[in-house]
């Protein structure tokens, strides 16, 4: 079997004038990036820019040079937005794509100026900062109009009563905007982390080389400026060997996804018929093709299944740096596209909710309501299960129990007892801050929606 010709070792390459054999077509293939560092086009053309505006500044290129890479890589930018760039066979980055379709417009004897004093492991970490602080101020944007729609719910449902859970098992009565709040307080830990990763991930690479800085005096500080940084890397080494902004953002995205996931569950559970606390809307749910019946909350499962991917790219792009040498390896490639995929009605059954509580979920209420009759708390927990046990044993609800047969298991039983049997008591009665009555549950929202706005 003939053996393929491989390609001519330095056309169209940024790096190949130190090769004099050819590189095999398998790895052209298996080197390439392009097919996803195109997605970043925009953020590689206005990093080339004000890299090319900081060598004028510096000397390096003429202003009139400057001006026609500027014109140039601007009409490449207009071709990726209108979808007529064309990629191609040597174009293994969307760095070798752009520079060798400039060189097509302008000549590439100007374009060949626009690398001076560059390399592109920082101009890959700068395309890549760039992108992922845009996708975290998106991401932010939705995550602030999201909880902007929990604490309405909150405070528009603030009446409604229902169960709360331990084991998945009935606990004490909350309010409905108590549960919708325990996951927004969630939600508010992600947003404050993620603007921490922001300030992490806002700081510029370019004028590090690749990796012992740059030899032109080139300012670092002006073109930060330009694109939108709030600092510079502070070592040229660290940074092209550093990853950890995109790891940290998959950490992030990872306990986000957590907790997304802890939320759909929940409504998964009280969507089932067995609760029905909740009924999702049609528009997201989907039937069976069997069975005529079924309503499922598909949208909440697949929520529910992004967590462990999320997961699942961490700790593979962990594993993958942690045995690199400094500076950069390719093995850096690796946090591409990991990067690029982790960056989509319910109607409330109150009802239900209130037909889901158990006076023994009261069993609490009457142990404190002991204690405050003087009774140690430990002896007040013992008294107050067997009381649910006698209820349990004649199939009495606890609230209908006789005051003397509450009194034959403990005698400082009175008939003011009564109001312990009552769940608006309950749940008004936890008015700590952070608590599920009322007033404390508007706090909490009033708290938030002061960090929103």
């Amino acid at each position: 079997m003939a053996e393929k010709k491989a390609d001519a070792p330095a056309a169209g390459m940024l790096w190949g004038g130190r090769f004099t054999g050819a590189i095999d077509p398998l790895m052209h293939k298996y080197n390439a990036s392009i097919q996803y560092d195109k997605a970043l086009f925009k953020e590689d053309i206005l990093g080339s820019i004000a890299f090319a505006r900081a060598n004028s500044k510096a000397g390096i290129i003429t202003e009139d040079e400057f001006q026609a890479i500027e014109h140039g890589l601007l009409q490449v930018m207009e071709e990726w937005k209108q979808g007529t760039f064309t990629i191609m066979p040597n174009d293994e980055d969307i760095h070798t794509a752009n520079e060798r379709r400039l060189g097509e417009i302008i000549g590439k004897d100007i374009a060949g100026k626009l690398h001076t004093g560059r390399s592109r492991n920082e101009q890959v970490v700068c395309d890549m900062r760039m992108w992922l602080r845009d996708r975290i101020r998106e991401v932010d944007g939705q995550l602030v109009a999201f909880l902007k729609v929990i604490i309405a719910r909150a405070e528009s449902e603030i009446d409604y009563i229902m169960p709360g859970y331990t084991h998945l098992q009935r606990a004490q009565p909350v309010l409905w905007g108590q549960w919708l709040m325990s996951h927004a307080a969630a939600f508010k830990q992600d947003l404050e982390r993620l603007r921490q990763v922001f300030e992490r991930v806002n700081l510029s690479p370019l004028g590090c080389g690749a990796l012992a800085g740059n030899p032109f005096g080139i300012d670092r500080y002006m073109m930060a400026e330009e694109l939108g940084f709030s600092g510079i890397t502070l070592n040229s080494m660290n940074t092209s060997a550093d990853r950890d902004f995109i790891i940290e953002f998959l950490t992030w995205n990872s306990i986000f996804t957590n907790h997304i996931s802890r939320w759909a569950e929940d409504l998964i559970i009280y969507g089932t018929s067995e609760f029905a606390f909740v009924q999702l809307a049609d528009s997201y749910t989907t039937g069976s093709s069997l069975m005529p019946n079924k309503k499922n909350s598909d949208s909440l499962e697949l929520l529910r299944g992004k967590s462990g991917r999320a997961f699942g790219q961490m700790a593979g792009l962990m594993m993958t740096m942690k045995g690199l040498p400094y500076c950069y390896a390719k093995d850096s490639q690796e946090s591409w596209e990991p990067m690029l995929d982790s960056v989509d009605t319910l109607t409330v059954r109150p009802e239900r909710m209130r037909a889901a509580l158990d006076m023994t979920m009261l069993a609490t209420d009457v142990a404190e309501w002991l204690v405050r009759k003087g009774v140690p708390f430990r002896e007040a927990h013992h008294i107050s299960g067997r009381v649910v046990a006698l209820s349990e044993n004649t199939e009495v609800s606890m609230d209908q129990l006789t005051l003397k047969q509450l009194q034959a298991i403990d005698s400082r039983f009175t008939a003011d007892i009564a109001a312990a049997f009552e769940y608006e008591s309950s749940v008004e009665a936890k008015s700590a801050p952070g608590g599920t009555s009322r007033s404390a549950v508007l706090g909490q929202i009033q708290e938030l929606r002061a960090i929103l706005d």
